[in-house]
């Protein structure tokens, strides 16, 4: 491991942009899922149209083509933004499709009859979708809700080859290439990296997981 505490600063400023790509995909994919499972699910055709061919694209696309789309293909049309910027978008589209299913499936277990009361006290879909079916879904998506956001964290990986930059992969991508490192154990400092992140994520996803089922 002598190469990797060498060169312990480049790891940590690897693993904190890495962080960062996480968080922001993280949050983007938490909102957008949620918005296109409210379409997948609202009475307007046209939005459950547009929910379906969403889910339908992304779930059955290889994120490297997303990836790959989003960074070559949107400068293309004349949107010119960061190599990160692009990153993250591209895995916030792909992860979104998966959580829009996992949070479809919590809506559809929350009891009709719910809605029905919501709709019969004069709440409109939208106020009946953001006060009582989706307080209650949510709590049954933890745990398929958390098994997307671990692999999403670990596809964080697959966008550093997509010329962000500074992050874990592309670190000990250059240590290898240009510096000429071993590279065993500079991708094993890379995959502790990537288990500093996901173990405590999983252990937090865990105890969430506990508490709503308490509450239920």
């Amino acid at each position: 491991m002598g190469p990797v505490l060498d060169n312990l600063d480049l790891f940590f400023e690897g693993f904190l942009t890495s962080l960062s790509i996480i968080l922001w995909a993280l949050l983007g994919s938490l909102v957008l899922g949620i918005a296109i499972a409210a379409c997948r699910v609202s009475p307007i055709p046209p939005l459950r149209a547009f929910g379906l061919f969403w889910v339908t694209t992304f779930r059955n696309t290889p994120l490297s083509v997303v990836l790959f789309a989003t960074a070559f293909g949107l400068p293309e049309i004349g949107i010119n933004r960061s190599f990160f910027f692009f990153g993250v978008l591209g895995l916030v589209l792909y992860t979104s499709a998966f959580v829009c299913e996992a949070v479809r499936s919590g809506i559809n277990s929350v009891p009709a009859g719910q809605a029905e009361a919501a709709r019969s006290i004069g709440l409109k879909f939208g106020q009946s979708l953001r006060y009582v079916v989706l307080p209650q879904a949510l709590r049954t998506v933890v745990p398929p809700l958390g098994s997307v956001i671990i692999a999403m964290f670990k596809n964080s990986a697959v966008v550093g080859a997509f010329g962000v930059g500074g992050d874990l992969w592309s670190t000990g991508q250059t240590l290898v290439s240009a510096r000429g490192l071993e590279t065993l154990p500079i991708f094993t400092g890379v995959a502790i990296g990537f288990l500093v992140i996901t173990l405590p994520a999983g252990a937090i996803l865990q105890i969430i997981e506990r508490k709503v089922a308490i509450a239920r």
